[in-house]
C-alpha cells in the first residue's frame, strides 16, 4: 500500500469513527454532562469535544510533527477574523434590523448552542478537519475537497424540517453554504476564526429576529444573507488584490491542485 493510499485509508477511517461515536454516544454524554452541570450549554460543549478525540487522535497520527492548533488553523489571528466576518455581515444585521422584529425573550444558553457552540464546532470538523485537511494536505483541489464534506455538513441540517419542500431548500441552502464557508476561510489564509465567526454571526443574527423557523428562510431573511455573502466576497477579492496575495483557488486549483501542497 502507498503513503498516499494508507494515509487516505487512516484520513477516512478516523472521520467514519467520529461520525459513528458522534452518532451513537452524543446525546448520552450531553444527557450525563447536563446532570452533572446542571447547564445545556455546558453539556453541549462537552459532548463534542469529546466526541472530537477520534479526529484529534486521526491529526497525530497523519501528521504527528504539527500542533493540533495549527492543523485546525486556530493558531491564526482572532482578530482578524472576527473583524473580516463582522464587516461581511453587518448588511445582514441592518436589513434584518429594518424588516424583522427582535425576539422578545432571549433563552441565552439555546442561544450560545445555536450560534457560538455550534458555529465553533463544526467548522472544525466539516471545514478544518474534513475539508481543509484534504486540501491542504493532498492533490485533491477546491471542488474535489468540499464535495464530500459539505453534502455531510447539508446532512446534518435535515432535522429541521419533515416538509420535503423545505428539507430541499435546507440541503440546498447549508451545502452552498459550507463551499462558501471553505472558500472564505481558504482565501482569508487558512484562518478558521473567519469562518467560524462569519457562522457565528450569521445563525445570531437568524436567531434573534423573527426570521424563519428553519435555514430555508424567506424572502428578506435570504436576500440580506446573500448581499452579505456578496459583500464579504468583493472585501476579500479587494483585499487580496491591494496587497498582491495570491488567490487561493483558482483555475489551477479547482479540481487537482498542480503546485506543491503542504508537508
Amino acid at each position: 500500500m502507498s503513503k498516499n493510499i494508507r494515509s487516505f485509508s487512516i484520513f477516512i477511517l478516523g472521520f467514519t469513527t467520529y461520525y459513528f461515536f458522534d452518532f451513537f454516544f452524543f446525546k448520552t454524554i450531553q444527557t450525563f454532562s447536563k446532570d452533572l452541570f446542571h447547564s445545556k450549554a455546558i453539556a453541549h460543549v462537552i459532548a463534542y469535544s469529546v466526541t472530537l478525540i477520534p479526529l484529534m487522535a486521526t491529526l497525530k497520527i497523519l501528521l504527528p510533527k504539527r500542533s493540533i492548533s495549527e492543523l485546525l488553523s486556530l493558531n491564526k489571528s482572532i482578530i482578524k477574523g472576527f473583524t473580516l466576518a463582522l464587516i461581511g455581515t453587518l448588511s445582514m444585521l441592518i436589513g434584518y434590523m429594518i424588516h424583522f422584529t427582535a425576539i422578545s425573550k432571549i433563552n441565552f444558553e439555546t442561544l450560545f448552542i445555536n450560534t457560538l457552540s455550534s458555529a465553533f464546532f463544526e467548522e472544525i470538523i466539516f471545514r478544518a478537519f474534513l475539508i481543509g485537511i484534504l486540501y491542504r494536505f493532498t492533490r485533491h483541489g477546491f471542488l474535489s475537497s468540499v464535495l464530500l464534506g459539505s453534502l455531510l455538513f447539508a446532512q446534518v441540517h435535515l432535522y429541521q424540517s419533515q416538509n420535503i419542500t423545505e428539507l430541499i431548500e435546507i440541503f440546498t441552502i447549508t451545502f452552498l453554504g459550507s463551499v462558501f464557508f471553505s472558500w472564505v476561510y481558504f482565501e482569508s489564509e487558512y484562518n478558521l476564526w473567519t469562518a467560524i465567526f462569519l457562522h457565528f454571526f450569521m445563525n445570531l443574527y437568524w436567531e434573534i429576529f423573527n426570521v424563519s423557523e428553519n435555514v430555508s428562510g424567506n424572502l428578506y431573511g435570504n436576500l440580506y444573507k446573500l448581499i452579505s455573502i456578496a459583500v464579504l466576497i468583493v472585501v476579500i477579492i479587494y483585499f487580496k488584490r491591494k496587497n498582491k496575495i495570491p488567490f487561493e483557488v483558482t483555475w489551477k486549483s479547482l479540481f487537482i491542485k498542480t503546485r506543491e501542497v503542504q508537508s
